[in-house]
């Protein structure tokens, strides 16, 4: 089966317009950690959409010489935000790499709370390393920590440590992907489900990682529900300690799903973007 086959057999009639959705340029926002205004994006306070008048922002520095704005897709704020951070939680981004979630956890840390921002990938978390340094106030960065752990290991290292966790998965990106005649040529199911089982095993290890009465989102850009939410039905199944979460329709344009939210680029141009959000139980 070949890739548009595939993404046919899930999303019958929609697909076509969905794939010319993924070709086309993706709207994105621009994002202030640390400024006090509120935007312009009425569901999503602290961004401006991305306009052609705007494309100096992303290089305007504050007084202290850091960037003020932070360039990237608007559903990724939300997931970041959906973890809805207490202050002094201890938190664990899995997956933090190129940073731009990181930074919408950083700016809920409040005075106590502490940050590890984890990427495996040297170049990557090169990466993640720069958006901490160019962003994030000196006060702030001393509670962020960068690590280069394998995030499939948490389980084991950090047993319930961690009072909120976000795992941003590895995935198809499809809208990605697209880009790259050669790799859709050689496209075949079983990318998707080989990416499946490497998500469901960072999702245990980000569950017993998970504190008892904490929180995990769990996320992904990918299109197929094999990635999305079969990964939290065969948790749900096998850990049950965890319950998924029922949370309130993120933004105007997020569809639900049986577990979570997903944002498709047909219906509001950025996407793909799924999340779905669990807790771990202090008791069975």
């Amino acid at each position: 089966m070949q890739f548009n086959d595939y993404y046919q057999q899930v999303y019958g009639d929609r697909w076509p317009g969905l794939l010319k959705s993924l070709e086309q340029k993706e709207a994105q926002v621009l994002f202030a950690p640390f400024a006090q205004e509120t935007g312009d994006v009425e569901w999503l306070p602290g961004c401006w959409w991305m306009t052609a008048e705007r494309a100096n922002w992303p290089t305007e520095r504050d007084d202290d010489g850091l960037l003020r704005y932070y360039v990237l897709d608007p559903a990724s704020v939300l997931v970041a935000r959906a973890l809805m951070v207490n202050p002094g939680d201890q938190i664990l981004d899995m997956c933090a790499a190129p940073g731009g979630k990181t930074l919408v956890l950083v700016q809920t840390l409040g005075q106590e709370g502490l940050l590890e921002a984890n990427e495996l990938s040297p170049a990557r978390r090169a990466r993640l390393t720069k958006v901490i340094q160019q962003y994030v106030p000196k006060t702030l960065r001393q509670r962020v920590f960068v690590k280069g752990k394998d995030a499939l290991r948490f389980g084991l290292m950090a047993k319930e440590s961690y009072d909120r966790i976000l795992l941003d998965a590895p995935c198809s990106g499809e809208r990605h992907l697209l880009a790259n005649t050669k790799e859709i040529n050689q496209w075949k199911p079983k990318r998707v489900s080989s990416l499946a089982k490497k998500q469901y095993s960072l999702l245990a290890s980000g569950i017993e990682a998970l504190k008892p009465g904490g929180r995990l989102v769990y996320s992904t850009c990918a299109l197929s529900p094999e990635e999305n939410d079969q990964v939290i039905a065969r948790a749900l199944k096998k850990k049950p300690l965890v319950s998924s979460v029922e949370t309130p329709q993120p933004s105007p344009f997020a569809e639900r799903t049986e577990y979570g939210w997903i944002h498709l680029p047909d219906k509001c141009q950025f996407g793909p973007l799924y999340f779905a959000v669990m807790e771990k139980k202090t008791e069975l």
